[in-house]
């Protein structure tokens, strides 16, 4: 029991980021969801073809952190994509709220989101990473 405790909190941050990230991306995928769920209307095969391509940029993501849940040998470079993709985004998010002004609020949970997760994640290398 201890031992399945202890796999959950060190893989906490990556079966979190799985739980939010993997449906987002079929969401961004989607586009008719798109235009029901958010301020976001796909009208050109351009827009589509992107959107598609950050859906699957996603899904390729969550795969590596699905490996370094599955593969211990994986975890730490999982982990540090994690950090990176969470960072990123969450930059790239704050920068756009302060050039482009507040998005719905979904949009601002996340970028809070990211942050957090993007933090914790760094918290959770320093401390497994010596395992």
């Amino acid at each position: 029991m201890k031992d399945k405790i202890n796999w959950i909190l060190k893989n906490l941050h990556l079966l979190v980021s799985l739980l939010i990230v993997v449906p987002t991306a079929i969401i961004y995928g989607s586009p008719s969801i798109l235009t029901k769920r958010l301020d976001i209307q796909v009208n050109t095969v351009d827009l589509s073809n992107m959107l598609k391509a950050i859906m699957f940029l996603y899904l390729g993501i969550s795969l590596v952190w699905l490996l370094g849940i599955w593969k211990t040998k994986y975890w730490k470079s999982a982990t540090q994509l994690n950090i990176l993709f969470m960072l990123t985004l969450a930059t790239g998010r704050t920068i756009s709220m302060a050039v482009d002004g507040l998005p719905t609020e979904g949009y601002v949970f996340g970028v809070i989101a990211e942050f957090l997760i993007g933090l914790f994640s760094v918290y959770q290398l320093k401390k497994y990473n010596t395992e």
